[in-house]
C-alpha cells in the first residue's frame, strides 16, 4: 500500500516560490531576468490569472475594471486570520516570505499559489517606486495600487498611510512623500488637467503648505483646492473619533429620563422579582428603573500651543482640525497659538482650520516661551483651562526657561497636557529631558495617537 501522492503539492509549493523569488529579484532590480518571468507566466496562465499581473506598468484598478471578480480577492487578502496562526503561536505567518515553505509546513495547494500570484502584483506595484521624475498621473496611480494594498491588509484607502509611525503606516507615507518630492509640483498645480489627477494626502499637503508662498493665480487656486478636500477628509474622520468617546461623569442629581432608550431591563426585573405569579407565570412590574445618563457639563477654556516647525507638519495639520472641532462643542472656549521663533495668535480663525493653515509659515526654529508668553494671559480661571502643548520639545537652549513656565501654569491649577505629536497612531521623537520633567511633574506625555487626545479633551472638557 503506498502513501498519498504529493507529486501535485510539491508542483504547486514550487510554483509559488517561483512567483515569491520573481517578487524578490523585481523589487531589487528593475530588469527582467528571462527564466523567472518565462516561468511566471506559464504559472499565471495555468491559473487562469491576467498577465497583467506580472506587469507593475499596469495599474492594480487596471486589472480589476478587466477582470472585476478579482476586487473580492484582493480586499482582505493580506488580512491576519486565526486561520493563518501556526498552531500554539497565535502568529499570522507572513504572506510575503518566499522562505515560507521551508521545513515542513503544510501543503501547498493550487489557491496559495494564486494568493501568491495576487500578492506580488500588490507589493511590486506599491513598493518598486524607481527613481526620477514622477508625473501627477503616475502619482495618482501609486496612491490608487496603495489603497488596494490598504484594502488588502484590511484597511480603507489611505488610512494606513493617514497612521504613519515607523511601522507598515510610516514606511507607505515615506513612499508617498518621496513621490511627491520627485514631482514637479508647480507644473503640476498650473494645469487643471493634471491638478485634478492629484490625491490629497499628508505629504501633498505639506510640499504645498512649505510652497504656498510661491504660488499664484490658477496654481494657488488648485493648491487651495486641494488642502480644502484634504481639511474636510481628515476633519470627518476626527469629528466621528470625538463623538464616539463616551467621557464625563454621571449628574446624579437630575433624574433620568423616563424614555425606553433609558430603560434599565436587568435592575427593573431584579427590583420586581417579589411580584412573580407562579399560577400565571408572570412577572407583575410595579416600578420601571431607567438609567441616569445626563452628564456634568462645565464651561471649559481650551488653550492649544502648536509647534510649528519642520519636524510637527502633521502635527499642525491635525491639530488645528481638532481644536475646530472642539471649538464646535457647547461650552468650549478655544484658543489656537501657532509657533517657531515668533508666537502666532490664530484664535480668530479658530473655526475654519482651512483658513489656519493658510496663515502658518511652517519651519524654522523652536522659541517656546514666546508662546508661553502669549499663552498665559489667556488664563482666566486654572481650574477650568486645559493647555495642550504639542512639539518634540526640542529648544536649543531655552528648555529650563519654557519648562519653568510649563511648571507654574500646572501649580497653579490648569490641566497641562504635553503631546509629542497629534497623527493617526506615530510615535514623536520627545526631548528626554522633557520627557523625564513631565513624568516627575505627573504630566506624562500623551504618546501621539490622536484617540488619545480625543479621550482626554472630552475627559475634561465634558
Amino acid at each position: 500500500m503506498t502513501g498519498p501522492d504529493t507529486t501535485h503539492d510539491h508542483s504547486d509549493e514550487n510554483r509559488r516560490q517561483v512567483l515569491y523569488w520573481r517578487l524578490l529579484a523585481r523589487l531589487f532590480d528593475p530588469d527582467e531576468q528571462p527564466a523567472l518571468e518565462t516561468a511566471s507566466v506559464a504559472v499565471v496562465d495555468d491559473l487562469g490569472l491576467p498577465a497583467a499581473l506580472l506587469d507593475p506598468a499596469v495599474s492594480v484598478d487596471n486589472v480589476v475594471q478587466r477582470f472585476p471578480a478579482l476586487a473580492d480577492e484582493l480586499r482582505g487578502l493580506l488580512a491576519p486570520a486565526e486561520a493563518d496562526a501556526p498552531a500554539g503561536t497565535g502568529a499570522p505567518t507572513d504572506p510575503t516570505d518566499p522562505a515560507a515553505g521551508a521545513g515542513e509546513p503544510d501543503p501547498v495547494g493550487r489557491d496559495e499559489v494564486r494568493r501568491a500570484a495576487l500578492v506580488s502584483k500588490l507589493l511590486l506595484n506599491v513598493f518598486a517606486t524607481g527613481s526620477g521624475a514622477v508625473t501627477a498621473g503616475q502619482l495618482a496611480g501609486w496612491q490608487s495600487d496603495a489603497g488596494w494594498f490598504e484594502q488588502a491588509l484590511g484597511f480603507g484607502p489611505g488610512e494606513l498611510r493617514r497612521q504613519g509611525g515607523s511601522g507598515l503606516g510610516g514606511t507607505l507615507a515615506g513612499l508617498e512623500g518621496d513621490l511627491v518630492r520627485r514631482m514637479r509640483l508647480r507644473e503640476v498645480l498650473a494645469d487643471p488637467a493634471l491638478a485634478s489627477r492629484l490625491t490629497p494626502s499628508m505629504s501633498l499637503i505639506e510640499q504645498l503648505l512649505r510652497d504656498k508662498a510661491n504660488l499664484s493665480g490658477v496654481a494657488l487656486a488648485n493648491a487651495k483646492a486641494l488642502i480644502r478636500r484634504f481639511v474636510d477628509e481628515v476633519a470627518e474622520v476626527l469629528r466621528t473619533q470625538v463623538e464616539q468617546t463616551s467621557v464625563g461623569t454621571i449628574d446624579r442629581s437630575v433624574p433620568p429620563k423616563r424614555v425606553f432608550r433609558n430603560l434599565d431591563l436587568d435592575r427593573t426585573i431584579w427590583q420586581n422579582l417579589t411580584n412573580w405569579s407562579p399560577d400565571d407565570e408572570r412577572l407583575y412590574v410595579g416600578r420601571l428603573y431607567y438609567r441616569q445618563t445626563a452628564r456634568r457639563t462645565t464651561p471649559a477654556r481650551l488653550i492649544v500651543v502648536v509647534d510649528q516647525s519642520g519636524s510637527m507638519v502633521d502635527s499642525m495639520v491635525n491639530c488645528t482640525i481638532l481644536a475646530s472641532i472642539f471649538a464646535g462643542l457647547p461650552k468650549v472656549d478655544v484658543h489656537l497659538i501657532a509657533y517657531d521663533t515668533r508666537a502666532l495668535d490664530l484664535t480668530p480663525w479658530v473655526h475654519d482650520p482651512f483658513e489656519v493653515l493658510l496663515r502658518t509659515n511652517l519651519g524654522g526654529g523652536n522659541d517656546g516661551p514666546v508662546a508661553m508668553a502669549m499663552a498665559r494671559p489667556k488664563i482666566v480661571e486654572p481650574r477650568n483651562t486645559v493647555m495642550v502643548w504639542i512639539s518634540d520639545f526640542y529648544e536649543f537652549g531655552r528648555s529650563q526657561p519654557l519648562f519653568d513656565g510649563i511648571e507654574a501654569v500646572h501649580r497653579s491649577g490648569v490641566r497641562f497636557i504635553p503631546v509629542g505629536s497629534v497623527n493617526s497612531s506615530g510615535q514623536q521623537s520627545v526631548n528626554p529631558w522633557f520627557r523625564q520633567r513631565f513624568k516627575d511633574l505627573g504630566t506624562p506625555v500623551v504618546s501621539g495617537h490622536i484617540r488619545k487626545l480625543v479621550f482626554e479633551l472630552k475627559s475634561f472638557l465634558t
